[in-house]
């Protein structure tokens, strides 16, 4: 199948148009302030799915890389996750919760259809002058909310923005389909977005989407088109459903089709790269696109292994980690992509540094 790519994106001057900031004459970059993650204390194991579903350990490993994942207790929500990643974040920038502007939160498993995470998020942090909203965009998520967070920098609506990241994905999941309830665990990461220094955060972004894919990765039920009721729910209508060798395919072409595009929207080249944080779905998805691409794999950053596939949730998982570990200094640039139900794309480059904190 040939997928057509249909996308918009572009630097920071490029997006922020002089007539969203009227008489300021000016567009800023926004740059990450700070950076917090928060996932369930609950481990499952491969060997731990191996005594409900017909897999094994080593069958999982070879497929997706994934060993273990993190599994919300019944008492909690993606609200909590998205809660204790926006305070940490927060607590990392030096930022009180009355100082941010806007909270944006990106999630297909929101405690409730309405009102949004964001909503509660923004109530729990004590963001009293903040507006809020949800995003989905599945595993594309966290990209569209830092573009979209970054614009609201870029125009001057807002000095400081918090982005989050956070599913529950457990809660769709048919715990008896083996093809896909090995691959998704649940977190949520968060970070503070807020005005870079001329040269810094944000270069560039690349966003995409493909709704005649949209059969290939989807949820049936529980939507306007079909209610729940019994029987959606007997069927298991409300679980994730994936095509996994088309999306497999689809998810390493549109990767390397899309940070490309973002690298030369901010006039670099895969050589400038010094991090590359893919969405983490599966590791054959990431070896294969790094591959690709040409970034060598001490450059590539991986935690699928312990988290799995968490959507949303990944990448600021990964960019944290990253940023723990020591894996990011002043000046690196870093190329972010993730890929999702739609079908939908994103990338990001950032060029790591510090915030400028007179907003």
């Amino acid at each position: 199948m040939a997928w057509p790519k249909r996308s918009i994106g572009g630097s920071p001057h490029e997006l922020a148009a002089a007539d969203l900031a009227p008489g300021s004459g000016t567009v800023r970059s926004a740059g990450v302030a700070g950076l917090g993650c928060a996932v369930p204390d609950q481990i499952v194991t491969n060997h731990d799915l191996a005594r409900s579903v017909d897999t094994s350990h080593e069958w999982i490993v070879e497929r997706t890389g994934i060993v273990e994942r993190r599994i919300a207790a019944p008492h909690e929500a993606t609200s909590d996750f998205a809660i204790a990643a926006a305070r940490r974040a927060l607590a990392d920038a030096g930022l009180p919760g009355d100082d941010v502007d806007l909270v944006i939160v990106a999630t297909v498993t929101p405690d409730h259809p309405f009102p949004a995470v964001a909503s509660q998020v923004q109530q729990a942090v004590g963001a009293s002058h903040a507006g809020a909203f949800d995003l989905a965009a599945g595993c594309s998520g966290f990209i569209y909310a830092l573009a979209a967070g970054s614009q609201f920098i870029a125009s001057g609506f807002a000095d400081h923005v918090l982005v989050l990241g956070a599913e529950t994905l457990s809660r769709i999941v048919d715990w008896t389909d083996r093809a896909t309830c090995v691959l998704f665990g649940d977190g949520a990461g968060a970070v503070v977005l807020s005005p870079a220094a001329p040269g810094e955060g944000f270069l560039s972004f690349d966003l995409g989407s493909d709704g005649g894919g949209a059969s290939l990765l989807y949820v049936d039920a529980g939507g306007s088109r079909k209610p729940a009721t019994r029987e959606t729910v007997d069927s298991r209508a409300h679980t994730i459903k994936m095509a996994g060798r088309e999306v497999f395919k689809w998810a390493v072409q549109i990767q390397v089709e899309s940070a490309l595009s973002a690298l030369r929207r901010a006039e670099l080249t895969v050589d400038d790269v010094d991090c590359f944080i893919a969405h983490q779905a599966n590791l054959r998805i990431i070896d294969a696109a790094a591959k690709r691409l040409g970034v060598a794999p001490e450059r590539v950053i991986v935690n699928v292994d312990r988290y799995g596939n968490t959507s949303a949730a990944s990448i600021p998982l990964a960019l944290d980690e990253a940023r723990q570990t020591g894996r990011l200094r002043p000046g690196d640039i870093v190329v972010t992509v993730g890929f999702g139900a739609g079908l939908s794309w994103g990338s990001a480059v950032l060029k790591w540094g510090a915030p400028v904190t007179d907003a």
